[in-house]
């Protein structure tokens, strides 16, 4: 019997193309990483633009494990760092948030 073979057509350096496009906002993303303020995977969902469409941090309160999200333009957003090694993520949408148990922040 003979064996079909699938071949994906490869996208050629869609993330290279936009990192040689912009190497001032990669180099100023990679300082805020350093600096502590992105983790290595804010930075690379960052780079793939994908950060910019699902842009709300889901939270996990050390204290307690509560899933908090919180949402652009919220009192505590800007300070929020999303950690993915402790079960922190980012959501696309709030209905996302809410369907994967997470509630929002009250401020």
């Amino acid at each position: 019997m003979r064996q079909r073979q699938f071949h994906r057509k490869q996208q050629h350096g869609s993330l290279l193309a936009s990192v040689a496009a912009a190497p001032g906002v990669v180099l100023g993303l990679i300082a805020v990483s350093a600096a502590g303020i992105m983790s290595a995977d804010d930075l690379l969902l960052s780079l793939s633009g994908t950060a910019q469409a699902c842009n709300i941090k889901g939270n996990i309160t050390i204290e307690t494990g509560e899933r908090i999200f919180h949402v652009p333009g919220q009192e505590y957003y800007s300070a929020t760092k999303i950690s993915p090694q402790y079960g922190e993520r980012w959501f696309c949408s709030e209905a996302e948030a809410w369907a994967a148990g997470w509630r929002k922040a009250r401020n």
